[in-house]
């Protein structure tokens, strides 16, 4: 027997993978791809918590797909910020049901715990989730975590899982999860907490102010997470690298819709729409050189894009943060 796992990563999803695993269940652990789950590329370390439980590990990218059919348009609304979880989530059971023929698996697990998460985990949201995820008559999503809390599934109506041998747990805390830890000796697994982008209300202002301008799309995505935010007075974004990481982020961006602010000295990595006008290309020369190692009384040749403008930085950053959409 083999099951698909949605897999974050995290604590529980792992637990969620060994509990099946120890009932002799094959498991290939699915991470979905949507953008949003950092400013880090860590698949290596998900491959790795994935063997260390026991799974095969598959990445699914659907960054194209989320932002047509699932950011934008929810149909059960957002969160606190930007995070439409419970359309999220029926979206990825949406997707792992369909890779289920092609990796010959019978059922789906994911590592959710009844009431740990205010939107998408309680009781009414899994029964939203499931009808978005067109499992109301299948009943092949397994949560082993918090099952016996639940209504049996196919799985364990059809004994391909043993219900007994799945566990009771709820609420936020992680105590018997961190008691699982120990009992299976593990040393590598992700802290409490870690989460999506969407959930955090820096980057979903970033979203709102760039979709007032712009079409989002999906080396926004990446552009969002690095860097100083300024919107120009005729309608320009420039972002700013403000250390190593910033700078290293915004040189992953691949997109024509932007160009490189490419400075004489020492300083940040940055960027601003291709189509700025003039006004706005000679300003972020002078806002990108004001963050370098420059002087105001002196003038350097800037290149933005193709053009070079000769610029002198802001006396001050202050002056310079006037045009902050945010730091």
């Amino acid at each position: 027997m083999k099951a698909v796992s949605l897999f974050s990563g995290g604590l529980d999803s792992m637990i969620a993978i060994k509990l099946m695993v120890d009932q002799g269940i094959d498991v290939t652990a699915v991470h979905i791809k949507t953008g949003f789950g950092g400013t880090k590329d860590v698949s290596d370390i998900l491959e790795e918590r994935a063997k260390q439980a026991g799974a095969d590990f598959k990445v699914i990218d659907v960054r194209e797909e989320y932002l047509q059919k699932i950011l934008f348009d929810p149909k059960y609304g957002y969160g606190k910020n930007f995070n439409p979880c419970i359309d999220c989530h029926g979206y990825m059971f949406r997707v792992a049901k369909g890779v289920m023929k092609e990796l010959g698996a019978s059922f789906v697990v994911t590592g959710e715990v009844l009431g740990q998460r205010p939107m998408s985990q309680r009781s009414d949201a899994l029964k939203q989730v499931s009808n978005l995820a067109e499992d109301k008559e299948d009943k092949l999503i397994l949560r082993p975590l918090c099952a016996k809390l639940l209504e049996p599934t196919t799985p364990e109506i059809e004994g391909w899982v043993d219900r007994e041998k799945l566990l009771d747990i709820s609420g936020r805390s992680r105590e018997r999860q961190l008691a699982l830890v120990d009992e299976y000796g593990w040393e590598e697994y992700e802290s409490p907490g870690g989460g999506c982008l969407l959930t955090e209300a820096h980057y979903s202002d970033r979203i709102r102010e760039f979709i007032a301008h712009d079409t989002f799309e999906i080396p926004d995505i990446e552009l969002l997470k690095f860097g100083r935010h300024f919107r120009l007075p005729d309608g320009a974004k420039l972002v700013v690298g403000r250390n190593k990481e910033d700078n290293e982020g915004l040189q992953r961006v691949e997109s024509d819709k932007y160009v490189v602010v490419k400075l004489p000295v020492a300083g940040p990595y940055s960027v601003i729409d291709a189509e700025a006008t003039a006004q706005d290309k000679a300003l972020a020369a002078k806002l990108a050189i004001t963050y370098a190692k420059s002087s105001a009384d002196e003038r350097y040749d800037v290149m933005v894009g193709e053009e070079t403008l000769s610029v002198s930085p802001f006396s001050t950053k202050q002056e310079a943060q006037a045009y902050f959409f945010n730091a």
